[in-house]
C-alpha cells in the first residue's frame, strides 16, 4: 500500500456492500478521509462488523437523487469517487428490472455528472462487470470485445460502462472502469451466491445446493484482490492510458461451480454431504472468464490469492460469524 491515499477526500458509494466494505476499509487503513454514501442500514455488513463504519463519515441518501449526490460531492470536497453502489444480483434484476435500471443507470449518470461539475474531483473509478460482454463465442474476454449483455442486470452494467466512457471522451472526466469476475470471500451475505450458500449449508450439516448443472464456468476473484485492484485503478484514473479505459480484473483460471463446491466440501471435512444438483438455472451466461493482461501491463496489478486459499479464508470467516467451529483441511 502506497502513501498516495493519505488525507485524500474519498467518496465510496455502496460502502456497506460486499466490495464496498473492503474498499472502504483499505482506504481507511491507507489514511484516506472517507465519506460513504449509504441508503440502507445493514448491521451484518463487514463495514459494520470490522468497525470501518466508526472510522468514516456517513452521508445518507440515494443514487437516484441527483441533488443529494451533488450535495455530498461538493459539501465534503471530494477529490476521488469510487462508484461501487448498484443492485448486484442477476436474479433480482430479472424480477425487478426497473429498480435495477434506476439505481445502476440513473445512479451512475448522477455520480458522473457530479464529478463533471465539481472542480475538486480528480479521479473516479466505476464498477462495471464481466457480465457486460454477454455470451461471447471466444474466451477469455478481452477489453476490445463488444459489450453485448442482454439480460436486465447485464444491460444495466453495459449502460453504466458506456456512460463512464462517454463522460471521459466528451467532458474529460477522469474516470476509469473496472470489469471484474465473480467476487468471493469474507463479508458476502448474499446466500444465493455459490460460495456463502455452500458454506452455510456445510456448517449446518446440510448438502449444498447447486441451482445449475454444476458446469457453469466463472472467474472467481478473491475480494481482497479485487479491492486492491480498485485502489490501484482509482489512483491512476486521471493518467494517460487509464482515463476513459476499461480494465479486466480476474485470475485467468476459470472454475466450474461444481469444482468450487467440491473444494468447500473437502475443506469442511464432511465428504458425506454430496451436492444436490437441481439444474434449474435459466437466463445466465454459461461460461465467463477474463484476460487481465491489460491491468497487469498498465496498472501493475496481479491477483495474489489462490482459489483454495481464498475459499479457506471465507470458510473460516463464516464459521466464526455463524458461531460454528470450522473444520478446514
Amino acid at each position: 500500500m502506497t502513501q498516495f491515499w493519505a488525507d485524500k477526500r474519498v467518496l465510496v458509494t455502496g460502502a456497506n456492500g460486499f466490495l464496498g466494505s473492503w474498499v472502504a476499509r483499505k482506504l481507511v487503513e491507507a489514511g484516506a478521509d472517507v465519506v460513504c454514501l449509504q441508503r440502507d442500514a445493514l448491521p451484518r455488513s463487514l463495514f459494520v462488523l470490522d468497525g470501518t463504519i466508526q472510522q468514516v463519515t456517513l452521508a445518507w441518501g440515494e443514487l437516484e437523487d441527483a441533488a443529494g449526490v451533488m450535495r455530498i460531492v461538493n459539501e465534503f470536497e471530494v477529490d476521488t469517487i469510487f462508484h461501487l453502489a448498484a443492485q448486484p444480483i442477476v436474479s433480482t434484476a430479472l424480477r425487478a428490472p426497473v429498480s435495477t435500471f434506476e439505481s445502476n443507470i440513473r445512479g451512475t449518470w448522477h455520480v458522473l455528472e457530479a464529478a463533471r461539475l465539481s472542480p475538486k474531483v480528480q479521479r473516479v473509478a466505476v464498477a462495471s462487470s464481466d457480465k457486460v460482454y454477454g455470451d461471447a463465442v471466444a474466451l477469455p474476454y478481452t477489453e476490445t470485445m463488444p459489450l453485448d449483455g442482454r439480460g436486465p442486470y447485464e444491460v444495466s452494467k453495459v449502460c453504466e460502462d458506456l456512460l463512464a466512457q462517454s463522460y471521459a471522451a466528451t467532458y474529460g472526466v477522469p474516470v476509469a472502469i473496472a470489469r471484474c469476475g465473480n467476487f468471493y470471500g469474507p463479508g458476502d451475505w448474499n446466500m444465493s451466491r455459490i460460495v456463502p450458500g455452500t458454506i452455510r449449508s456445510l456448517l449446518l450439516d446440510e448438502p449444498p445446493i447447486i441451482r445449475s448443472d454444476g458446469q457453469y464456468v466463472r472467474d472467481y476473484l478473491y475480494i481482497g484482490d479485487a479491492a486492491e485492484a480498485y485502489l490501484r485503478l482509482g489512483e491512476l484514473a486521471a493518467t494517460d492510458g487509464v482515463r476513459g479505459e476499461a480494465f479486466n480484473f480476474g485470475t485467468g483460471t476459470p472454475s466450474t461451480v461444481l469444482q468450487v463446491v467440491e473444494l468447500l466440501v473437502e475443506m469442511s471435512g464432511k465428504p458425506q454431504l454430496k451436492p444436490v444438483i437441481r439444474n434449474e438455472v435459466h437466463n445466465e451466461i454459461r461460461a465467463q472468464y477474463l484476460d487481465w493482461t491489460k491491468a497487469q501491463r498498465t496498472l501493475g496489478w496481479t491477483p495474489g490469492t489462490e482459489l483454495a486459499d481464498g475459499l479457506r479464508a471465507a470458510y473460516e470467516w463464516y464459521a466464526k460469524q455463524l458461531k460454528y467451529e470450522p473444520v478446514v483441511s
